[in-house]
């Protein structure tokens, strides 16, 4: 089944965000907001230690997990914020661009933000989403 979502495109922002600018999904689509997806195995351990890049892949994992729990797919995907546990801008780059191959050509509106510190050990990414699905 296709996607309700519609991705947003202006012609007068830059074209230089890997993304577009806004989202929508009809009325009648049932919203899914995700927890934010973490990257953890399934004994709650924190995976890939030190690397943002394979972090990045885990949460991407997780999350798709829980998508399809909620009966839905990547490409029914609104929006994402993508936190990332580093002042540095190539840790997030290397986050981001992880988070984004993962979506391909269904390119979602979304934040790429530096924190401080997130919830587990030794975890430096954590990707939250919102859904939209038609049943």
């Amino acid at each position: 089944m296709p996607s309700a979502v519609n991705l947003i495109r202006s012609d007068t922002l830059s074209d230089v965000a890997e993304y577009a600018y806004a989202a929508t999904a009809p009325k009648e689509a049932r919203l899914v907001f995700l927890a934010g997806a973490c990257p953890l195995n399934a004994d709650g351990a924190t995976v890939a230690v030190g690397d943002y890049a394979g972090q990045a892949a885990a949460c991407v994992a997780t999350m798709k997990d829980a998508l399809a729990a909620a009966g839905a797919r990547i490409d029914d995907v609104l929006s994402t914020r993508v936190l990332v546990a580093s002042s540095s801008q190539a840790d997030l780059v290397a986050a981001w661009e992880v988070v984004r191959d993962a979506f391909g050509d269904h390119d979602v509106p979304s934040t790429l933000m530096g924190v401080t510190v997130l919830g587990y050990d030794d975890q430096l990414v954590e990707i939250e989403a919102v859904a939209a699905v038609v049943d």
